[in-house]
């Protein structure tokens, strides 16, 4: 096949996959489609369901009467608040520590590289107590962080850090250096070559991470239940949720965990739709 020829090849290639015509399953693939579906809607789909219906099951009213409450509201709102901040900061951070660890040769990086995953692997009340114990009261850094939104931020930014440094940091390593190095040859300073060259390639990587930051704020419960000191105007939505199932208003806690399930999904969605766009354009 000659030069000639691969574009229109190419062009009927994309043609084609962009009917949407559909593929038939192997029965091999069936079977594994089958047992995914069937394993995620076990694990994920029907619990989700449950709390849902279990959430709404008293009417409209009810439900919206239980999330506009000002215990519900003060919760939901510190919660999405502090997990948009973590979002953002894990954004700029997560990638400048990703580049640091791709583009740099220091001593004690093999270090930093197991310090980044130390969130992963801590059960997350451990790393409450980490919390309370440097910037609660009588820290050894003289911050006094106890029973402050600053407080629960730091918390939420400790465990979600590594989710963007480690989405950005493959594709970091497999970008092709020869693009920036042209770049610089044509005068373009460090700044923007990351700019135009490098920043468009990692957004979609950036985007996903922050995705995954903000999706384990919403949820986190052990880091913050120590330094937030349980009072009303730090108690995030999980704490909201968890006390409400002491009380012994499980309708309650479903409709509190409906709303964020919904703010989670078109977070989520959003950041998605934002990473095929940029896939695309790429």
């Amino acid at each position: 096949m000659t030069l000639a020829q691969t574009p229109p090849v190419a062009a009927a290639a994309r043609g084609h996959h962009d009917t949407g015509e559909r593929v038939r399953l192997t029965p091999t693939a069936g079977v594994s489609l089958g047992v995914a579906v069937i394993w995620l809607s076990v694990l994920v789909l029907l619990p989700l369901a449950a709390v849902v219906a279990r959430g709404t099951g008293h009417g409209w009213n009810e439900f919206w009467h239980v999330v506009s409450s000002r215990g519900a509201l003060d919760a939901i709102r510190l919660t999405v608040i502090s997990s948009l901040i973590v979002a953002v900061v894990n954004a700029a951070m997560g990638t400048l520590i990703a580049w640091v660890l791709v583009r740099d040769r220091f001593f004690g990086r093999r270090l930093l590289e197991i310090a980044i995953d130390i969130p992963f692997a801590l059960p997350t009340i451990v790393a409450g107590l980490v919390m309370l114990t440097l910037y609660g009261k009588g820290g050894p850094l003289g911050l006094d962080l106890y029973a402050t939104r600053p407080g629960v931020v730091l918390a939420l930014l400790f465990v979600t850090l590594p989710f963007v440094v480690r989405t950005v940091q493959p594709v970091l390593m497999a970008l092709d250096r020869d693009v920036e190095e042209a770049a610089a040859s044509l005068g373009a300073g460090p700044l923007v070559v990351f700019r135009r060259v490098v920043l468009p390639s990692i957004t979609p990587a950036i985007a996903s991470g922050a995705a995954l930051a903000f999706g384990r704020a919403m949820g986190e419960y052990g880091s913050v239940i120590l330094i937030a000191g349980g009072l009303p105007r730090t108690t995030v939505a999980s704490q909201y949720v968890y006390g409400q199932i002491q009380d012994g208003y499980l309708a309650d806690a479903a409709s509190v965990s409906t709303v964020l399930l919904v703010i989670s999904i078109v977070v989520l969605s959003s950041l998605g739709i934002f990473h095929r766009r940029q896939v695309r354009r790429g």
